[in-house]
């Protein structure tokens, strides 16, 4: 069934079977993909006028011209390939669809307004879709991934009862596990495992399935700077290895959870924050974590200053005496959240270690990230990198997640990361666009069957323009044509300056993304979206918004850590990396001034009377 509306009286005849069709429960649920005719959602008739029926006319409504229903059914496919995607669990490839649907109708030279058919049919699509995502927002994060809280996020204040079966079975294990730390089995330890083992178990399995994927360049990287390999599992706790995660409450974000702010070695400007490029933030990461060890000789003691900040932990060895956590641990001088953090670290890792004993080994890592990657000295918009190479523009955007527009910067290098075995098609494709039209003009592969009319049409474009950047002859056909580079019109310059936009009547994510070249995701990550409807007048970050640290009063889950105070190892950071001030027993942020190069160092000095 064609649910495009193609006649009034079709529309109104065809009412009851549409109603009839409802979404399912749990759209999210894997599975075979189920007849978009039977669940797709509906278009609910308009209420039919309370005039007296002898007294109205039978509406006459004239058919679309060809034209118009040969772009109508075109969104009708895409949208009904969307609705299949969506109900066999494709939420990205759905919402793809979705957005092509909508483009093909925002980009074509028809005027809404002077076409009834199309109208009709743009309405019901966004009211469609709408309906869909809020349906997904209902399951989990829209048609955006799911990001899962992380561990640390979970189980702060609470404590979980220890398995004497659990915590035997554990000490047995760990005199043949091989480790580059120094695992111990103890009740908080034992804890975890137990948790990880029956309520938090999805919350492991997804992490290291996720691990798959970066495990490779993480252990070189870790490899390269020379500090443990199974700090690898700090990211569990963190962030479930997310590279995109991003605390609402703190602003941390990435892999490692950085604070916005802060010297790390991580560039954030206008165009691309590097917390959330991989492996630039794991080399940021395992730095710091050298220059922690480094100044308080314990690896357990550098991961509590991780999450709570050296200058804290400083003190609370010269409060109690102890350069030992878990001396910390026992005497309460760290926030439940530090108490809950290493922990979790080291029953991730021994849990990984040994798959079999704690029914991990069906668990089916994600493939390796493999990418391949060119320097950029050019602005360019990521759906012609898309065109080019030939990938959903959702795939570019998720191997370059440190980006916060579309595009490329114009005015410095940057790394862009393509498919694995790309890199060629790419140069030779990019080669034929100039570099001053790379953010705006497209790549087109040429299907049997198009016409020059056809393609400017669904570019917005007109056919002569086509014909002269191709170097055509105007009564060209396109059989003997591969490709086709369309010369699309920039955006307005001053719709790029926007930083907030007022939304009107009839907007959705979808069209305010597209309006200003960014993505859903982003504009949900900027604005803090969770509904899918957005409310006439209410206004929104169209770029990314500048956010302002605010020293001493800044909220987080528990723990954090703030800018880092000296660089250099040995050196006490009085308040340094990633994320705020923790609170204390008293419910006070704690602070800490910064301390003096020449200062005794604490935690050499306890370290010597203690260790």
């Amino acid at each position: 069934m064609n649910i495009a509306p193609r006649m009034a009286m079709l529309v109104l005849a065809a009412a009851p079977l549409l109603l009839a069709g409802c979404v399912p429960e749990n759209p999210l649920s894997p599975g075979p993909a189920k007849s978009p005719q039977a669940t797709a959602p509906a278009l609910k008739p308009s209420p039919l006028p309370t005039t007296p029926a002898a007294t109205l006319a039978t509406p006459t409504v004239p058919p679309a011209r060809p034209e118009v229903q040969a772009l109508i059914d075109a969104v009708e496919v895409a949208y009904q390939s969307g609705v299949a995607d969506y109900h066999a669990g494709k939420l990205q490839t759905a919402k793809a669809d979705f957005d092509r649907a909508v483009d093909m109708m925002l980009t074509s030279k028809f005027d809404l307004r002077n076409e009834p058919r199309l109208h009709d049919e743009f309405d019901r699509i966004l009211d469609a879709v709408n309906t869909l995502e809020l349906e997904a927002l209902k399951q989990g994060n829209g048609f955006a991934p799911k990001l899962e809280p992380a561990p640390v996020d979970i189980a702060n204040d609470v404590t979980f009862p220890v398995d004497p079966t659990v915590k035997a079975q554990a000490i047995a294990e760990l005199k043949t596990t091989v480790s580059d730390l120094p695992l111990v089995i103890n009740d908080p330890v034992a804890g975890y495992i137990s948790y990880f083992s029956s309520k938090g178990r999805g919350t492991l399995m997804h992490s290291l399935e996720r691990a798959g994927r970066y495990h490779a360049m993480i252990a070189a990287v870790l490899a390269d700077e020379k500090v443990p390999q199974d700090l690898i599992y700090q990211a569990v706790a963190e962030s479930g290895f997310q590279p995109q995660a991003v605390n609402g409450h703190s602003g941390a974000g990435g892999m490692w959870q950085f604070m916005p702010y802060g010297v790390y070695g991580l560039t954030r400007n206008a165009w691309y924050d590097e917390r959330f490029d991989p492996e630039k933030s794991t080399h940021a990461y395992a730095r710091y974590m050298k220059i922690l060890y480094a100044q308080l000789g314990d690896w357990y003691l550098a991961m509590a200053a991780y999450d709570w900040g050296p200058g804290n932990v400083q003190k609370a060895v010269q409060r109690t005496g102890y350069a030992d956590f878990w001396e910390l641990y026992r005497r309460n001088a760290l926030p439940q959240e530090t108490k809950n953090y290493v922990p979790i670290i080291i029953a991730a890792a021994i849990m990984a270690k040994n798959p079999e004993q704690y029914g991990l080994q069906s668990l089916t890592p994600d493939p390796p990230l493999l990418i391949d990657t060119v320097t950029t000295d050019y602005s360019i918009d990521l759906r012609l990198v898309s065109d080019v190479v030939g990938v959903p523009v959702q795939e570019i955007a998720d191997l370059n997640p440190s980006l916060l527009r579309m595009s490329t910067p114009a005015d410095v290098p940057f790394e862009l990361r393509l498919p694995a075995g790309s890199k060629e098609l790419y140069q030779k494709r990019i080669s034929e666009i100039p570099a001053d039209k790379r953010n705006q003009w497209r790549f087109h592969k040429v299907i049997p069957g198009e016409s020059l009319q056809t393609i400017a049409r669904d570019y917005h474009v007109n056919s002569s323009e086509i014909v002269f950047v191709n170097q055509l002859e105007p009564g060209d056909d396109l059989t003997a044509t591969d490709s086709l580079i369309i010369p699309v019109a920039p955006v307005a310059s001053s719709k790029s300056r926007l930083t907030l936009y007022r939304v009107e009547h009839g907007d959705t994510l979808v069209t305010v993304a597209d309006r200003f070249n960014v993505t859903v995701q982003q504009l949900r990550r900027w604005n803090h979206l969770r509904a899918a409807r957005l409310e006439p007048g209410h206004q929104l970050y169209v770029a990314e918004p500048a956010r302002i640290s605010r020293s001493g009063n800044t909220k987080r889950r528990v723990s954090a850590v703030r800018k880092p105070g000296a660089e250099k190892p040995g050196v006490a950071h009085a308040s340094p990396a990633h994320k705020p001030p923790a609170r204390t027993s008293a419910g006070n942020h704690a602070t800490a001034k910064k301390e003096s190069p020449s200062a005794p160092h604490p935690v050499t000095e306890a370290a010597s009377l203690h260790r």
